[in-house]
């Protein structure tokens, strides 16, 4: 990291993650150094993570948080991280969704800031298990009720998990009877042992659906899922046509997913490609 002192809050939180996961721990003192700002500066952005359950502060600095595989993060605890890579992936991912055809958004914070850049994407019928990406196109639609081209939004029913998700029987029934040409996949944790994987059960299997009725299954998820592994699989990388990240993304990590899949990533040449 290099010292700046205009770096904005977000930007600098995101650093400090960063290092924090890649070193195992960060001191005050370092951190205030490579970041070129105050010790107060520095203690508040700490106070910021740990609430957010991403570091956790011990005397003099911070350390990683080691979570369960069954810790399962709410919407809003979710949202604020990597805020700016999952922008960028967003506005990476739209382009691979076509005007006319049927697609599919699952749950996540991704998936949220994906349905933002759809909404000017004309003719979609977006299927969706997620009550946010919903209210995204619901909200979209209700400032320009008569606008040509609006997307069509199915909702499946289902029991609501904390990151806002539908899942179980009601929600896997629904997926089951539908297909889709192309499905966005947001996910917990990718690695080439476990794949795609998520700390609660019913939604591995909702996700299972999803994957099972795409022609295509699109995963966006930012750097810091490499390597994540959630209490249950439900997919192989095998099963994955296309990964959009970001470019936090290390070298090794890109070589094991280009021997399974397309890589995309947001800021490089090959945005916005075909699949």
């Amino acid at each position: 990291m290099s010292e700046n002192q205009n770096l904005l809050a977000e930007q600098r939180r995101a650093l400090i993650i960063d290092e924090v996961r890649r070193r195992g721990g960060v001191r005050v003192n370092e951190l205030t150094r490579k970041l070129g700002v105050s010790d107060m500066t520095v203690r508040r952005d700490l106070d910021a993570l740990a609430r957010q359950g991403v570091v956790e502060k011990v005397h003099g600095g911070a350390v990683p948080v080691v979570e369960a595989s069954t810790h399962e993060p709410g919407f809003e605890a979710k949202s604020g991280l990597e805020l700016t890579a999952k922008e960028d992936i967003a506005r990476a991912a739209a382009p691979l969704a076509a005007p006319g055809t049927a697609i599919a958004l699952s749950g996540g914070t991704t998936t949220f800031a994906l349905a933002k850049e759809l909404l000017d994407v004309p003719d979609l019928t977006v299927v969706t298990n997620s009550v946010r990406v919903a209210d995204v196109f619901h909200a979209s639609q209700r400032g320009a009720a008569s606008r040509q081209g609006a997307a069509t939004v199915v909702l499946t029913g289902g029991v609501r998990t904390p990151s806002d998700s539908l899942v179980g029987p009601v929600a896997d029934q629904a997926i089951e009877a539908l297909h889709f040409d192309v499905l966005f996949l947001g996910v917990h944790g990718i690695s080439p042992e476990a794949g795609l994987s998520t700390p609660n059960l019913a939604e591995a299997e909702t996700n299972r659906r999803l994957v099972q009725s795409a022609r295509r299954v699109v995963v966006v998820a930012d750097h810091t899922k490499w390597g994540t592994v959630g209490l249950s699989s439900f997919a192989s990388l095998d099963q994955v046509d296309t990964l959009v990240t970001d470019g936090g993304l290390p070298v090794e990590a890109r070589a094991e997913v280009a021997e399974h899949m397309r890589l995309v990533v947001a800021g490089e040449p090959e945005d916005g490609a075909d699949i």
